[in-house]
This record gives C-alpha cells, structure tokens and sequence, in this order.
C-alpha cells in the first residue's frame, strides 16, 4: 500500500515538473510571438491548471504564432510590377505639330506590340518642357505610373532658353535617381545644340548628358536627331519653324532610341 502511495507521490511529482516546464516553454515563445497572448495564458493557467499548460507548450511549440501567421512583406506575397515604359519629355516627344499616333513614342508602342513585347508606354511629355519642369511633376508621375523603364527627353529647351548649364546637369541628374529609386531603369536621351551657340557652350552640353549617364550608371542615347539634323539639307526634314522633325522623321529618331531600351531591358535595376 505504502510503494503504491510513494509511486503516485512520485507521479504527481512528474507532473508538476512537466507542467511547470510546459507553462515556462510555452510562456517564453509565447512572449516571443505575442505578449498579450502570453498573459491570457498565464491568467487562463492559474484558473485551469496542468490540462491548460500542456496545451500552450504544445501549441507554441507547433505554432508561429499570431504575429507571423502572414508575412505581408515576404517576397511571395509582393504584387509582380507591371512591365511600363514612361517617356518623360518635351515637344520632340509630345508629338508636336504632328497628328496623333506619328510621333516616335506612338511609334515605339506600335514596334513593341509587333514584337510582342508587353510594356506598356505612357507618353508624360509637355510641350515647351524644361529639366526643371520636369523635375518638378516626376514624382507625381512615378507615383501614378510605376516604370520598370524611365526614358527622360529633356534639356533642349533649356539651351534654347540660356539656362545655366549646372542647372541642367543637377535636374537630369535628380531625375535620373528618382527613376532608379523607383526600381526604374532610366535612360537619358541627349540634344545638342546648333554650332552659332558658340563652340565652348555646344560642346559642353553635348557632354553633359555623357556625364550624367555614365556617372549614374543609365543608359544614354547621344543624340535623339541623329540621321535627322545632322544630314545635308538637313532644314527639310523639319516642320516650318525648323526646330520640330515632321512626322517623316520620326522613325530614324525610334531607331535611334530602340537599341538602348533592348539593353536596358536586360539589365537588373540599381
């Protein structure tokens, strides 16, 4: 009688062991997971005793626990980003003086779509746009339509206006990282200027969108005219103002601009 009384002291033993550790285990992850939980707990075991506590060390230990039920950060759950082209520029992108669908950028969704290539291209250009214009509504523009490519067309109605060329620099250089902070690819499309500008301010501000591209690691197309304003008899390929190409034009300024979004197009974001 008294070795079957000892074995259920020595049970009893066991089981207040087993539950004391079950309720400090299952406390500990569960002040790790979730500290108002944790405290229902204990509140729950002092009115429900060793039943309950085995259960929160069951629980805990075969659980993540509430707090990361969902991970709402976690790559699986990201939304994918819509493949997008936006064109942010002037005039020689807005299709100035031209009828709708002939101006490059219309003519860069057509070629896209003919590839079967997905992007989708949003023209955010403005006539008469300067780099500080432009600077200015990117942000509004990134926000309303995420690139996975940004091409920025700007900078010749700064030369045309005299602006200072630290100016420009600074703005194309602002944009630029605007786009890749988005996770954009950028690409920087150059002007230049006619030699009666003077040879020192021409030369200048054909290399500053070099610079630019090079030391933000984008892509660069040197000259969006060439083939266009650099030819023989070159006035007769621009509209009566002589500083807008007609609509026939605008092809050769595509295929100056295709090659550097196929590059792009495979490279990583920065």
């Amino acid at each position: 009688m008294r070795n079957r009384n000892c074995s259920q002291e020595t049970n009893a033993k066991r089981e207040s062991i087993i539950t004391r550790l079950g309720l400090h285990l299952g406390l500990y992850l569960g002040l790790c997971l979730d500290p108002c939980w944790a405290g229902r707990c204990f509140y729950r075991f002092c009115m429900g005793g060793a039943a309950f506590a085995a259960n929160v060390f069951l629980i805990c230990a075969f659980s993540t626990g509430p707090a990361n039920a969902a991970n709402p950060a976690s790559p699986a759950s990201a939304p994918n980003k819509t493949p997008r082209i936006v064109v942010l520029g002037d005039s020689l992108s807005a299709e100035y003086g031209l009828a709708h669908g002939q101006g490059w950028v219309a003519l860069l969704e057509q070629k896209l779509q003919a590839a079967h290539q997905t992007e989708e291209v949003v023209n955010a250009s403005i006539s008469g746009d300067t780099t500080s214009g432009g600077r200015s509504r990117l942000p509004a523009v990134l926000a309303q339509h995420p690139p996975t490519l940004l091409i920025i067309e700007l900078g010749g109605n700064d030369a045309l206006r005299g602006l200072p060329l630290k100016a420009t620099e600074d703005n194309l250089r602002a944009m630029v990282k605007l786009g890749q902070e988005a996770g954009a690819q950028v690409l920087l499309i150059g002007m230049q200027v006619p030699p009666n500008y003077g040879r020192p301010y021409t030369e200048q501000f054909a290399k500053l969108f070099v610079q630019v591209a090079q030391s933000t690691h984008s892509g660069l197309v040197p000259f969006l005219l060439k083939g266009v304003a650099d030819v023989p008899q070159a006035a007769a390929h621009f509209q009566a103002d002589g500083i807008h190409p007609k609509a026939s034009e605008h092809p050769q300024m595509l295929a100056n601009v295709w090659p550097e979004i196929q590059k792009l197009k495979g490279r990583k974001p920065l």
